[in-house]
């Protein structure tokens, strides 16, 4: 009997399993299909093709899975939006409790919301991000001391 043509189906159906997910469900089984292929052309026991097409499945499974795992974890980068979650920026129109105001961030322009006021040229804290607007929160000044020429002098030494 032609077993071949019988792989050569099942090669085909899991496939096309695996074009319509995106987790890697038959890729080995696809793999070990090809290899019990192979073997239909140089023997006719079904049991020995068989065996090759489910060891070989769970042997591919086995030695890739946590290389393909850790080749998925590499690649959670974190996007351009979500990567200007604790940066700071300078607000460019006023933001007010319940109007949304402008921040320049990373040298893009943002819509932003706030808790309360903040006035144009304020240093913001952007804190979330809620859809196509930033969360921002006002940076207080540093305020100057009042330091005397002698205490000046303490801070260089």
């Amino acid at each position: 009997m032609n077993y071949w043509l019988i792989w050569l189906v099942i090669i085909i159906l899991l496939t096309i399993i695996e074009t319509m997910t995106i987790n890697l469900v038959s890729i080995w089984f696809i793999a070990s299909a090809i290899l019990s292929l192979i073997v239909s052309f140089f023997t006719e026991d079904i049991i020995t093709q068989f065996a090759i097409f489910v060891l070989g499945g769970l042997l591919f499974m086995i030695l890739t899975k946590p290389l393909i795992e850790e080749l998925k974890k590499n690649k959670n980068e974190k996007l351009n939006i979500e990567r200007i979650i604790g940066m700071t920026g300078l607000v460019t129109q006023e933001i007010l409790k319940n109007k949304i105001g402008e921040v320049k961030v990373d040298g893009k322009l943002w819509s932003a919301v706030a808790d309360g006021k903040i006035a144009v040229n304020s240093e913001v804290l952007v804190n979330n991000i809620d859809g196509v607007k930033l969360i921002v929160s006002k940076i207080e000044p540093k305020k100057r001391s009042k330091n005397t020429k002698k205490d000046k002098k303490k801070e260089v030494v």
